[in-house]
C-alpha cells in the first residue's frame, strides 16, 4: 500500500534538521512541511490560512494535488493549536473531509509562563463544542514539558475528541528530546490512516 499524505506543521521557529517531523520528511514519499510564511512571529489567522490553502490547493511547494480523505496531520507544538484553530473557525466543508487523522505533539498553553510572546491570537484554544476535531486524532504530552502541562494537554484531548498519551518525561518532544526518527509516534500516525488497522 502506498504511503498516504502528510501534512508536517512545525511549531514557532520551524523544525531543523534534528527534529523528527524533518527526518520523517527526508525518509519518507508523501510528507510535505506546510509553509506558514513567518517562523519567527506566528499570526493564528495566518497560520491557520496556510493551512487551510496547502489543503485546497495543494501550496506546499508540490505540484501534487491533496486528493479527498486520507490526508494525516503531523504537528508539534504551535503546529498543534493551529490545527485546533483551523478546524473550529477557518477550515471548509471541503478540507476537513480530507483529513484522516492528526497527531498533534506536546500542545503548549498560550497561558503558560513560556510561551513565545513572538506569537498572536491563539489565546482562546477551542475546547467546545466538544468534539472539535472531526477527524481522528492523537494528542502525545511529556511529564516535564516546559509549554504545556499533562492536565492542559490532556483537557485539550478530552475537547478535541483525541486520544491521549503519556510518554513520561521527555521534554518538549522535541529534537533535543533525543527521539530521532520517533518510530513510535510515526506508528501512531500511520494507524489512523484510512483503511489502517487498528
Amino acid at each position: 500500500m502506498n504511503e498516504p499524505r502528510v501534512l508536517v506543521l512545525p511549531g514557532y521557529m520551524n523544525s531543523g534538521p534534528g527534529h523528527w517531523q524533518t527526518r520523517w520528511e527526508t525518509a519518507h514519499a508523501g510528507f510535505e512541511r506546510v509553509r506558514m510564511g513567518d517562523w519567527m512571529h506566528p499570526d493564528c489567522d495566518a497560520w491557520c490560512g496556510a493551512l487551510e490553502a496547502a489543503l485546497s490547493t495543494g501550496s506546499t511547494g508540490s505540484d501534487a494535488p491533496l486528493g479527498e480523505g486520507g490526508v494525516l496531520l503531523a504537528a508539534h507544538s504551535l503546529g498543534c493549536l493551529t490545527i485546533a484553530h483551523w478546524a473550529a473557525r477557518h477550515a471548509s466543508a471541503a478540507t476537513l473531509a480530507k483529513i484522516a487523522g492528526a497527531l498533534l505533539v506536546a500542545v503548549p498553553d498560550p497561558h503558560g509562563p513560556e510561551f513565545p510572546r513572538d506569537a498572536s491570537g491563539f489565546d482562546s484554544v477551542p475546547l467546545e463544542p466538544a468534539p472539535v476535531l472531526p477527524f481522528a486524532s492523537i494528542v502525545v504530552a511529556s511529564r516535564d514539558d516546559p509549554y504545556g502541562g499533562l492536565a492542559f494537554s490532556q483537557r485539550c484531548a478530552n475537547a478535541w475528541g483525541s486520544r491521549w498519551i503519556d510518554i513520561g518525561a521527555r521534554g518538549h518532544i522535541n529534537a533535543e528530546s533525543g527521539f530521532g526518527d520517533w518510530q513510535q509516534g510515526f506508528e501512531w500516525l500511520m494507524s489512523m490512516s484510512r483503511g489502517a488497522a487498528g
